[in-house]
């Protein structure tokens, strides 16, 4: 008896991530250890946020004894936000981080980013997503800029491939046959680096940037 086996599926989930404004100092060593852990840093802005903005970013916090301390500890210096994207990318940064209270991670997960970076409950040095639509929101709100595309899957995924991914590498194939370089693979990389349709289209707003 044959098994059908699922159709094949195009899946890259997206976190945001936050280097609090004590550690901003760390993100150079911050990112060595994302990037080595699989993600893609898909995006990357450094800026100094106003209480009001930290209010408006914190807002499901609050009403909670904790809240005008955490508006002041975000707004106390620049911060570097973060769009990390790879399989799963929520729940592996999370994992990454560990527990939200430094003092707890440092007690059960001595190998996590806030026991490593974290002083207390309050300062645990970095800020994950906390699920799908905590993702798209904060995003949203740390990058207006960036367009969100909707993730294809199933039918969607395959007419995706051949609309946009198929054509580009047939013509880079044909390309690379024409040419054959001495290393194909890497020739192969740097065209589709050139010649990538789907390059993101950003635009950059410098106001209350730091560089």
């Amino acid at each position: 008896m044959e098994m059908s086996m699922p159709p094949p599926q195009i899946y890259v989930e997206k976190t945001l991530a936050i280097i609090k404004p004590d550690i901003a100092d760390k993100e150079e060593e911050i990112q060595d250890i994302i990037l080595r852990s699989g993600f893609t840093i898909v995006q990357r802005r450094k800026l100094h946020l106003s209480p009001e903005h930290c209010s408006n970013f914190y807002v499901e916090q609050y009403g909670k004894m904790f809240f005008p301390n955490l508006t002041a500890y975000m707004s106390s210096g620049p911060l570097v936000a973060m769009i990390l994207a790879r399989h799963k990318a929520i729940s592996y940064w999370k994992e990454l981080l560990g527990p939200s209270n430094t003092l707890v991670a440092k007690e059960t997960h001595p190998d996590s980013l806030r026991a490593i970076y974290g002083t207390d409950d309050l300062r645990n040095a970095l800020h994950g997503s906390n699920d799908f639509a905590a993702a798209e929101r904060e995003i949203r709100f740390m990058f207006p800029e960036v367009i969100i595309e909707p993730i294809p899957v199933g039918q969607a995924a395959k007419d995706y491939l051949n609309l946009y991914v198929t054509p580009t590498l047939l013509e880079g194939l044909t390309a690379l046959c024409k040419e054959k370089p001495a290393d194909p693979f890497i020739w192969l990389a740097d065209w589709l680096l050139k010649n990538n349709p789907n390059k993101p289209k950003l635009c950059h707003n410098p106001a209350a940037e730091e560089p």
